[in-house]
C-alpha cells in the first residue's frame, strides 16, 4: 500500500486543513538499562545464542503509524493506518 508524500489533514495547532509531510514511524532505541532488559541478559549470559525464547505465531498484518508534518506550523501527529497484509510505504515520485 503506497502512501503519497503529502497530504491535506486537519491540524490541531493552526485548527484548519493545511498539507501535511507524511513519514512512516522507525521503531525507537531499546533501553539497556531497563529491568527486562537487564533480566534477559542475565539469562542468556554465557550462551552465544538466544535461549529461553519460545516461538510465538507471526502476526499475518500490522498497524502501520504515520507521522504527519504541518507544513505551516511544523506541529507533528500520528496517524494509525488499519491492519493490511501489505506493508504501507511512502511514494517515491
Amino acid at each position: 500500500m503506497e502512501v503519497p508524500k503529502e497530504m491535506k489533514a486537519y491540524c490541531r495547532k493552526c485548527k484548519k486543513h493545511t498539507t501535511h509531510k507524511v513519514k512512516t514511524a522507525k521503531k525507537g532505541k531499546r533501553r539497556t538499562m531497563s529491568f527486562g532488559q537487564k533480566k534477559f541478559l542475565e539469562k542468556t549470559k554465557g550462551y552465544t545464542s538466544k535461549v529461553g525464547a519460545k516461538a510465538k505465531p507471526v502476526k499475518q498484518s500490522k498497524k502501520t503509524v504515520l507521522i504527519l508534518e504541518c507544513s505551516a506550523c511544523g506541529y507533528k501527529h500520528e496517524r494509525i493506518l488499519p491492519d493490511s497484509k501489505k506493508q504501507a510505504t511512502v511514494k517515491k515520485n
